[in-house]
């Protein structure tokens, strides 16, 4: 990240800039399209950066060079001074066939303090981000609705904010006579139209959350059963809604291509409604996910939980996704107070589903359901929504988790006015028909997927034409 002041407002060598109207947000991170964009990319240590670069390679960005330093992170500055100071003159000194020539980011594989990306951006004097402002950046270019506008704002608002703050403590300390009445500054004039911002656009977002309960209020109160979609970032999740509802989603292999809930009804079911939303990433902070509140509410408050899992993954990965993945949803479910524990996965309902398994071996597929059932895990789905195998079966233990085993009604003919093909079309309404046979007496027998309300209430409107055999 890039925020600069002008040498009028802090009487410092660095030439920053602020922009009216951005937050404090550089030209540069108010671009959607970032691709081909060059950079270099910042390390300490023997971390892994796979999951970072494949977030960078998301967006079109080429890192052209990893720059790695050993020992822990500086507190203050990421890298250590002379370092830094090294990766500064390198970049003030390329010339036009220089191997670093048309850089002008810098990334850094951390969640960041305000203090270290100040002092990256001040001593590199071009574009930082760190983990949270790559995946900022990638949310921007990912949000097409306007409830994803909106979540993507209020997260990259309040990250600026803790920015903004580190560089009017840095740039205010000391007497200084600053701007406008009782000395309020330039950043602290910002930070104001910032919190104004972002009090605006909560209440747009607590207007839609309001509407989105309300929702499903009525869903539920209809009798619609819903089955939430949820799981690591790019493991699958759109491409199952699709197949299960043949309603289009965006389907793209690539990082958080989802950031809106998309709600539709599954193929050849009762009243059951499928909800798909934005994927988990690890290390991402609260501030941050908090903006997607709304959002994840919507597949995680369900009757049914399909928690994805890529079977392609190594099981190291696995193991970690899947401790991401558990921990965002159950400390949405429950609160961070109450113990996870194995009774919880079977009280809220979660089926593991492991997606991509036309890509593995059996032999490394049965690996990986072990593994799940030994983390307290029901015996998982294997599916593919590519070839198209496990669907099936899936779509039937959905139905039986949510309804049970199918009932076998019998109607009755009657001389009412009412026909008895009458009650058979309220059959269909209700539940999901599965046979339906005419027998030599006039009664009719039919199996059904059907929620025990609308059984209930089945019978009850039927004037004892319709019983369960």
């Amino acid at each position: 990240m890039r925020i600069t002041l002008g040498r009028h407002v802090a009487k410092q060598e660095s030439d920053y800039e602020i922009l009216a109207g951005s937050a404090g947000v550089a030209a540069g991170e108010s671009r959607t399209n970032h691709d081909g964009r060059k950079a270099l990319l910042l390390v300490r240590g023997t971390e892994n950066t796979d999951e970072f670069c494949n977030l960078v390679k998301t967006m079109g960005i080429i890192i052209v060079e990893k720059i790695t330093q050993k020992g822990i992170q500086d507190q203050k500055s990421y890298f250590g001074k002379g370092r830094l100071q090294d990766v500064a003159d390198e970049l003030r000194l390329r010339v036009s066939n220089h191997p670093w020539d048309g850089v002008d980011l810098l990334l850094i594989h951390t969640n960041a303090t305000p203090r270290q990306l100040v002092a990256v951006s001040d001593s590199t004097n071009i574009e930082v981000w760190d983990r949270v402002r790559l995946l900022l950046s990638l949310f921007t270019s990912h949000a097409n609705s306007l409830e994803a506008r909106t979540q993507v704002r209020i997260a990259r608002l309040l990250s600026d904010r803790t920015v903004l703050r580190e560089l009017a403590n840095q740039t205010t300390s000391g007497e200084r006579a600053g701007f406008g009445g009782g000395g309020v500054t330039a950043l602290q004039a910002i930070l104001a139209n910032l919190n104004r911002e972002l009090a605006s656009l909560r209440k747009r977002q607590l207007k839609h959350a309001n509407a989105q309960a309300e929702r499903r209020k009525q869903r539920t109160r209809s009798g619609a059963m819903t089955v939430g979609i949820a799981g690591y970032t790019n493991a699958g999740k759109s491409s199952l809604f699709l197949k299960l509802s043949g309603k289009e989603v965006l389907v793209e292999d690539k990082l958080f291509s989802t950031l809106e809930t998309t709600v539709g009804r599954m193929a050849a079911s009762p009243r059951v409604l499928l909800a798909d939303t934005i994927g988990f990433i690890d290390n991402i902070p609260n501030a941050t996910l908090d903006a997607f509140r709304a959002t994840l509410a919507e597949a995680l408050e369900c009757d049914l939980l399909l928690l994805l899992v890529d079977s392609s993954d190594s099981i190291s990965e696995i193991k970690r996704k899947l401790a991401t993945s558990r921990d965002e949803i159950f400390s949405r479910y429950l609160g961070n107070e109450e113990e996870i524990s194995n009774d919880v996965f079977s009280e809220k309902s979660v089926l593991v589903v492991l997606s991509k398994s036309e890509m593995i071996a059996r032999p490394e597929l049965q690996e990986r359901i072990e593994l799940i059932q030994g983390l307290g895990f029901t015996t998982p789905i294997a599916i593919s929504s590519l070839a198209n195998t496990g669907l099936e079966e899936l779509q039937s233990e959905i139905l039986l988790r949510l309804f049970g085993p199918p009932i076998n009604l019998l109607l009755h003919p009657s001389l009412d006015q009412r026909s008895i093909e009458g009650y058979v079309s309220d059959v269909y309404q209700s539940g999901l028909v599965t046979s339906k046979d005419e027998n030599s007496d006039g009664t009719i027998s039919m199996k059904v997927w059907i929620q025990s309300q609308m059984l209930s209430k089945l019978i009850a409107n039927s004037s004892g034409r319709i019983e369960v055999k």
